[in-house]
């Protein structure tokens, strides 16, 4: 099993990042304050404004690790890395297999069967853990009856957009049913529905800045086994999105994005006074705060799960390398069909 490498998070406005010998050094008003060996990290993610030395630019491509900028309320801007070293026969195989219609929608059909899962396991959790105490019981009770027969419906369809059609109508359950979830009092940590670009409310706030984290560690997969992150099968091409990272990132929003979400805010290790509420109605993670989601992300990736395709128990943080192998092995032709992850 491949090693489990760690993500430097920056996330100190106006930091200067530089290498010294093998390590990477942060200084602030010429302060040093960290400094961690090169060999531990596979990527360096910097949230906010920073610099970086172009000796430690040019080290981390030689190293094989990526370098990506965030904006400071976690909107990707640019991605700097080494030589490509994608397996070109498995890329043109996965190009091929992008453009046949039947093919891409068994992929698609797998993939959205795997994020559905993930969104019945979240809400069915939180009747287990809440029965009795809900708002609406009943309504929770359907719509996790209603995500238990939508997968059955995708498994008759071979369309994508067909597919895609089943996927929004699930999304409206799940997320209509999302707010009875948080435990809290306070109006402003309740979920509203869901809002990106900007967040409306502090859960989407949440939300969008741990998606943004998932669909970085999916992309960092598909590249070390070889596959192009930008061309995928649910998501379109789009000029500067990496599609299949985003077709991957679906399948561990619910685990590790949804279920995060509401255990920092059920146990208020999130309130109120972590975000920022603009006049615009926008709502953002202030800079503490984010380095609360951020370490509370590390940790859940270092927690074990039984991979049921494996039957192995693997480190959370593994498992989008372990699904890129398993996409990479059925592109091949070494698998009949791509086996999402299901967890419960």
């Amino acid at each position: 099993m491949r090693r489990q490498l760690n993500t430097l998070y920056a996330t100190t406005d106006g930091a200067w990042l530089h290498k010294d010998g093998a390590n990477i050094v942060m200084r602030v008003d010429r302060e040093e304050r960290g400094r961690i060996p090169a060999h531990m990290l596979e990527s360096l993610v910097c949230i906010g404004r920073m610099s970086i030395s172009p000796q430690l630019m040019a080290f981390c491509a030689e190293q094989g690790i990526s370098i990506s900028y965030l904006t400071e309320h976690g909107r990707f801007l640019a991605r700097v890395e080494g030589p490509v070293s994608g397996n070109v026969l498995l890329r043109r195989r996965q190009y091929r297999c992008s453009d046949q219609p039947g093919h891409c929608a068994t992929l698609v059909r797998h993939m959205l069967v795997g994020k559905l899962h993930g969104q019945r396991a979240v809400l069915a959790r939180g009747l287990r853990d809440y029965a009795g105490k809900l708002d609406d019981q009943p309504a929770l009770e359907q719509a996790v009856e209603r995500l238990t027969r939508i997968p059955k419906r995708m498994m008759r369809e071979t369309d994508t957009d067909s597919l895609r059609g089943l996927e929004g109508d699930a999304a409206r359950i799940y997320f209509g049913a999302f707010d009875q979830l948080i435990r809290v009092g306070s109006a402003r940590m309740r979920f509203h529905g869901r809002s990106r670009r900007p967040p409306k409310d502090a859960c989407n706030a949440v939300l969008s800045f741990l998606y943004t984290l998932i669909t970085h560690d999916c992309r960092s997969a598909l590249e070390t086994v070889g596959l192009d992150p930008a061309v995928g099968f649910l998501h379109r091409d789009r000029p500067g999105r990496p599609s299949l990272a985003l077709d991957m990132a679906e399948n561990f929003r619910p685990l590790l994005g949804d279920r995060l979400a509401l255990t920092l805010i059920n146990r208020k290790q999130l309130a109120e006074r972590d975000f920022r509420y603009l006049d615009n109605g926008a709502v953002l993670l202030k800079d503490d705060a984010r380095k609360k989601v951020l370490v509370a992300y590390q940790e859940r990736k270092r927690e074990q799960l039984l991979h049921s395709f494996l039957d192995e128990k693997v480190d959370i943080g593994l498992v989008p390398y372990t699904q890129a192998q398993l996409l990479a092995r059925h592109l091949r032709g070494d698998l009949d069909a791509y086996p999402p992850f299901l967890w419960k």
